[in-house]
């Protein structure tokens, strides 16, 4: 099963679980996050639905195992409360930045908790429904705790989706981004940047006639010689802006470290080669 909590936002939305639950339910709880226990799993308007198969339980009177219907939801920030965030957000230039390339700034909570409100879930109060159809007294169950590991799991490889949670949609979030002064000049760079690309005629090479046919010789030849040494590009031509687009866990990446990192540690090595020459 794959490790939850692999993020920094990902290991603090499981610290709040920890917070409300006692240990026992919660070790339980790790080992119903899986695909064996959860048989569905959606989120539809900030609001998360699972289905989680049980186990007997005479003790419970449960003869026959059962599938449990289990849902949380966050306390939603008021709408009110996202406009001031959002000018917040937008007044700083390295937030901005980085949300519109679609990561997660490392203080976010931080100017949140400078504006009295959590975006991060931070004890019981920040969630308004944790519920589940199993004969257990105690909230949240093992079984909410299960969904709850799924969820943050999510959250390690797409982090917007907290911002949906309490009650923010992504597009609403970049569009509000994008119309402040500074969101207004990232995306102006960000644009000029991006080369248009041609759409191919065909996927296959055609043949041309002999007047048209290119000289081969030419071709590899070539009318003007390259330079002996070529100087790296500094500050380096990419600038790595659709790797970082990818966040630190993208779906395909199954390490625990970040793919960032790992890319910006790529980059510096080819282009410490290319100094030395190659």
């Amino acid at each position: 099963m794959a490790q939850q909590g692999k993020t920094w936002w990902g290991q603090r939305f499981i610290a709040a679980l920890e917070g409300c639950m006692d240990r026992g339910r919660l070790q339980r709880g790790r080992s119903y996050s899986g695909d064996n226990r959860i048989l569905s799993f959606d989120i539809e308007k900030a609001l998360v639905s699972a289905t989680v198969r049980g186990n007997v339980n005479a003790y419970f009177g449960v003869y026959k195992e059962p599938q449990y219907k289990t849902q949380i939801r966050l306390a939603p920030i008021p709408d009110k409360d996202w406009d001031k965030a959002i000018a917040t957000l937008g007044s700083n230039a390295a937030l901005v930045s980085q949300l519109l390339m679609g990561e997660m700034p490392e203080r976010i909570d931080q100017v949140f908790a400078g504006m009295q409100l959590n975006l991060l879930p931070q004890s019981r109060k920040d969630f308004a429904l944790t519920d589940c159809s199993c004969p257990d007294y105690a909230n949240p169950c093992k079984h909410i705790a299960g969904v709850y590991y799924r969820l943050a799991g999510q959250l390690d490889s797409d982090p917007f989706l907290l911002f949906e949670l309490r009650g923010l949609s992504r597009e609403r979030l970049h569009r509000a981004l994008s119309e402040t002064p500074l969101g207004k000049a990232l995306v102006s760079m960000m644009d000029e940047r991006a080369e248009p690309v041609e759409p191919a005629e065909s996927f296959f090479t055609r043949p041309k006639s002999a007047e048209s046919a290119p000289n081969y010789r030419d071709f590899w030849i070539g009318g003007k010689r390259l330079p002996t040494e070529i100087e790296p590009a500094t500050p380096p031509v990419v600038s790595g802006i659709l790797v970082r687009k990818a966040g630190d866990f993208p779906g395909f990446w199954e390490r625990d470290n970040s793919f960032v990192e790992v890319m910006e540690e790529l980059y510096g090595r080819v282009r410490g080669k290319s100094k030395g020459g190659l």
